[in-house]
């Protein structure tokens, strides 16, 4: 997620020596949906999609090299323990989801629609557990396959049934009923954003085309831009992953990978506050350390990065301090990796 650059030549070098990975190259085995090189422009309010700003950071995202783009309507729900979730203003319309779908066809992006749902309060989605979880299946039910149906109707080229939902996602049946629901109404790949700390533990990556992930391992223990510390705290991951992927016979998806352009980043990539310190070459490092750990394995699918510019007047963190690579080194990175 975020110089001014170290030497590029240093950065890959290192990361490729410690993860035993190659440069890749014409010859590298394609993925059955085709590499992803994705950023996400999220919403916040119901018309976010419907800004005028929205042409103009389509046209930035494809500038990186981008072929994907994703969206994230939300939903909401009062309490950990309730059985149902439900619009808000901050829940984007589905006129707007039309008009920006529609807009990433027309800049030649194609879409993964991820729906999520939160909390009312703010608190981690990955604490829903509710009291009744058969009620709850049931509307979530309901709003997975609204998406679904909208997904189907506007030719999305891919859909994502569920983000980080750690406290439910064990239950095998009634996801796998879940499962069976979407695709008895979209007939596009699948996958499931799983956090980093989740995907082991889920059993239905069998129902899906592809084990997605939400890539936030911390890769060091403290505020660090060197290569190589960054390649070592790539490589194990990489090898458990690769097993993971063998296990499942299913490629992965990085289906949000980032890092705030704040000093320590790498240490906790899910955090939003991590300093108030700006670190733009800690962030380009990282988005470095990540392209060359994974570049060539034919078990990855791709990533898509959280995430491009917020909105005007809607962004709780700074843009110099934020998750966005626009206008920062990491920007550069991804199109030297994306557009060569």
């Amino acid at each position: 997620m975020r110089a001014l650059r170290r030497a590029t030549a240093a950065v890959t070098a290192a990361v490729a020596v410690l993860t035993g990975c190659s440069a890749g190259g014409d010859d590298d085995p394609p993925t059955p949906h085709g590499q992803v090189r994705g950023i996400t422009l999220p919403a916040w309010n119901t018309d976010d999609y419907d800004r005028p700003e929205a042409r103009r950071y389509l046209r930035q995202i494809a500038g990186t090299g981008a072929g994907w783009v994703v969206f994230t309507p939300t939903w909401y729900q009062n309490g950990t323990r309730r059985a149902t979730m439900h619009t808000t203003e901050e829940t984007a319309s589905d006129r707007s989801v039309r008009r920006i779908v529609g807009l990433a066809h027309g800049a030649g992006l194609k879409v993964m629609l991820k729906p999520h749902v939160d909390l009312v309060d703010g608190g981690d989605r990955a604490g829903i557990r509710p009291t009744d979880p058969d009620a709850w299946f049931t509307a979530y039910r309901r709003f997975i396959t609204h998406y679904a149906r909208l997904a189907g109707e506007l030719d999305v080229e891919q859909f994502a049934v569920g983000t980080e939902l750690a406290g439910t996602s064990t239950d095998r049946r009634r996801w796998t009923d879940v499962i069976a629901a979407v695709r008895d109404t979209y007939d596009g790949p699948l996958t499931y954003a799983a956090n980093y700390d989740e995907y082991t533990r889920i059993r239905f990556w069998g129902s899906l085309d592809l084990i997605g992930i939400d890539a936030y391992w911390p890769l060091a223990d403290s505020a660090t831009d060197d290569p190589a510390r960054l390649a070592k705290g790539w490589k194990p991951i990489v090898a458990e992953l690769a097993a993971f992927s063998a296990r499942w016979d299913k490629k992965i998806l990085f289906t949000e990978a980032g890092y705030v352009s704040q000093r320590g980043a790498v240490a906790a990539p899910y955090s939003w506050t991590v300093s108030e310190r700006a670190a733009v070459d800690e962030q380009s490092a990282a988005y470095e350390a990540l392209l060359t750990a994974f570049d060539g394995r034919p078990w990855w699918a791709g990533v898509c990065w959280w995430m491009w510019d917020d909105w005007p007047d809607s962004g709780e963190t700074a843009p110099r301090l934020a998750y966005t690579p626009h206008g920062k080194p990491a920007e550069q990175v991804l199109r030297r990796w994306w557009r060569g």
